[in-house]
């Protein structure tokens, strides 16, 4: 491996951290998207079936949030044994998390191995062209970015 890609792998989270993280940005964003499906699936709301309603709202929140939880978790620690074993950090590692995520979890929730064999290659090509295409949620521009100021301002500035 060359050296100067070992940076790249040394980061500040340890692989059991990123998966802990992968799970709990899963569980969020499912508890919101399960909210809003929840909304538009049951939207009417009686007095006298209110507390029915919300336990129906509550557990298709809760269910999603927990599907999108299994999901993050899965890809991200498979990403990262892939990543230790392998040595390389490419478009490999998260094709391969995506692939058994999608069909362990997704293939589990349908039942059928064609469900999970089309879940897992969905979310391994998704996986796989998002890394290739070298396009990430964030990019490091090398700026470093602060709330204030570090420049000085000038007298005239100061004065007005």
């Amino acid at each position: 491996m060359d050296p100067s890609e070992l940076r790249y792998l040394e980061d500040e989270d340890t692989p059991m951290m990123k998966t802990v993280k992968g799970a709990t940005s899963g569980l969020v964003a499912g508890t919101v998207f399960g909210s809003i499906v929840a909304t538009w699936y049951d939207a009417r709301l009686e007095r006298k079936v209110a507390v029915q309603g919300l336990i129906r709202t509550l557990k298709m929140t809760g269910n999603y949030g927990a599907t999108f939880a299994a999901i993050g978790g899965v890809y991200i620690g498979v990403e990262q044994l892939m990543q230790h074993f392998r040595k390389k950090r490419d478009f490999v590692n998260g094709a391969v998390g995506g692939f058994v995520a999608g069909a362990t979890i997704l293939g589990y929730k349908g039942r059928s191995i064609p469900t999970a064999l089309s879940a897992g290659a969905a979310l391994a090509v998704t996986s796989a062209l998002i890394d290739a295409g070298g396009q990430t949620t964030r990019h490091d521009t090398g700026k470093e970015y602060y709330p204030y100021t570090t420049k000085k301002r000038s007298e005239s500035s100061v004065a007005a």
